[in-house]
């Protein structure tokens, strides 16, 4: 495919705002839609760029010059401009594409870039298929009817359905990287013969499987590759849809930090309802990337299906509204140590889900041990979720530094919830390791080293006092001792530590330091 054919695409009316016939000769590897200021490093050689032009203000002629240098830089292939904005394209644009050299195009505004994506994908993986032998497998007659459903946007599970029918198909479901299910020609669901659709994915729960009911025949089996093949560009542009929705939502991240204006318009570009309360929620995989976490907490949020949005998050510097976290990862281009280095407590990913902060705990508790099942037993997948709070900049830093602290704590397991966050062991779960081992250590060294040295456990005197509510019969029962050696132990504790177990506040320092014992954090 080459620019020009854009132009030969029935139903889209796309035209040309400047370009040379040369320019309209370059080749098309892809498409990408960004209303960001600089996207180069989103951007891959050879791509489409669609752009609503929300970052362009009348009058800026600056900003057309930075935009296009920055698609320059990326060596795109063309830029698509929308007219829904503006209500033509700005000519600031139009000189400064002329000066980079870079083909542009309008969309009229009752084009939907939804719409653009689609044919686009659609006509390079016709390309593809021109060029290739996979779909041999599906009857042409069928591989038609298969494309012209695609072309008119029929729903997969329809398509699914046709397919499996017309191909003489075992029953089967179309399933995310992380399990969830997009698609089935029937109830049920299999564990072997899975197929990738697509390309691999960038993670563990990207991409998209085929995958039959019951085990297939050689001969079914090599149909079901010709329709994974088939399927390819849908599972192509679902991702293509999903990398662009966490780039969206990666300027929601950066407006928090910055305090920055545009909130509430980011709010509404990336889907959640005007005014109601929105709840944050953190998600990382030790061991993985902040891309694999972003993945997994979308995979997870889809099955609630209401209006979230979640970006990847991690490396350093600014919005420290989340836990230790450093600033947001826009394209989610970082390494896989980004965010899980030990003791850094940092989150991968976060997002913005219009629920209520139960439901949402209750579906991510529901997902999470499939999603886990998906990665090995040294990667361990873990989510936080915060209070629900008004869509507002002061009030969503807050909720996301909750969210940030429950995904340490893991009050209620792999996934915590700062509404369950009731109690000082709880409390402290949150602070890292090695802050709580130095508090245990300061307060009660001398303790510990007392009973390296002789027979009688103080630590466990002070313990079971404390867990009795400084009950001295009921602590000498328990340890089977008289309370007067109760009395004399807890008065050897008090002289070595400095501390009155007559006082509250003493008391619960104390207890805090039995909390937070080395084995306890350990098993945090």
């Amino acid at each position: 495919m080459i620019v020009g054919d854009l132009l030969e695409l029935d139903g889209l009316h796309i035209g040309v705002a400047w370009a040379t016939p040369e320019l309209l000769g370059r080749q098309v590897t892809g498409v990408t839609s960004t209303d960001l200021q600089d996207p180069a490093r989103y951007l891959q050689p050879g791509e489409l760029v669609l752009t609503g032009l929300v970052w362009w203000h009348p009058g800026d002629e600056a900003a057309a010059v930075r935009f296009a240098t920055s698609l320059r830089s990326a060596e795109v292939a063309a830029l698509l401009a929308g007219e829904g904005t503006h209500g033509t394209v700005p000519k600031a644009l139009v000189s400064a594409c002329r000066t980079h050299g870079i083909p542009l195009l309008s969309v009229p505004s009752g084009t939907s870039f939804r719409a653009v994506t689609d044919r686009i994908y659609l006509r390079l993986w016709g390309d593809l298929q021109a060029r290739s032998q996979g779909v041999a497998a599906v009857p042409e007659a069928v591989r038609r009817e298969l494309v012209g459903l695609m072309h008119s946007n029929a729903p997969l599970t329809g398509l699914l359905a046709h397919a499996v029918a017309r191909l003489g198909l075992p029953d089967c479901s179309v399933l995310t990287g992380g399990g969830r299910v997009l698609a089935a020609s029937a109830e049920g669901t299999g564990t072997r013969g899975a197929v990738p659709v697509g390309p691999p994915g960038d993670s563990p729960f990207d991409g998209w499987v085929l995958q039959p009911h019951t085990e297939p025949t050689p001969a079914a089996a090599t149909v079901l590759h010709g329709l994974a093949e088939l399927l390819a560009p849908l599972a192509t542009r679902a991702r293509a849809t999903a990398a662009a929705q966490r780039r969206t939502a990666a300027r929601i991240l950066d407006l928090l930090d910055q305090d920055g204006p545009g909130l509430a318009d980011t709010l509404l570009a990336c889907g959640l309802p005007e005014g109601q309360p929105l709840t944050p929620v953190t998600a990382r995989v030790e061991g993985g990337s902040t891309v694999w976490a972003a993945a997994a907490l979308a995979d997870a949020l889809h099955r609630l299906d209401v209006p979230f949005a979640a970006a990847p998050y991690g490396g350093s510097g600014a919005a420290d509204a989340v836990g230790t976290a450093g600033a947001v990862s826009a394209a989610g281009a970082v390494s896989a140590a980004d965010g899980v280095g030990p003791g850094v407590g940092a989150v991968g990913a976060v997002g913005l889900v219009a629920a209520p902060a139960a439901q949402v705990t209750a579906a991510l508790r529901a997902a999470w041990p499939g999603m886990q099942a998906r990665l090995t037993a040294r990667r361990l997948l873990r989510a936080g979720v915060g209070p629900s709070v008004r869509p507002e900049a002061g009030a969503l830093r807050g909720a996301l530094v909750q969210a940030g602290y429950a995904l340490d704590s893991r009050v209620g397991g792999a996934v915590g919830s700062s509404g369950e966050l009731g109690s000082l062991a709880a409390l402290l779960r949150g602070i890292p390791a090695e802050v709580t081992a130095a508090f245990h250590t300061r307060l009660l060294a001398p303790l510990a080293e007392h009973d390296r040295q002789n027979g009688v456990s103080l630590l466990g005197t002070l313990g079971t006092f404390l867990d009795h509510d400084g009950s001295w019969s009921r602590t000498a029962e328990a340890l089977h001792i008289h309370v007067n050696t109760v009395h004399y132990r807890i008065r050897r504790i008090e002289e070595l530590t400095g501390r009155s177990l007559a006082r509250l506040e003493d008391r619960l320092d104390l207890r805090a330091a039995l909390l937070c014992a080395p084995q306890q954090a350990a098993a945090r």
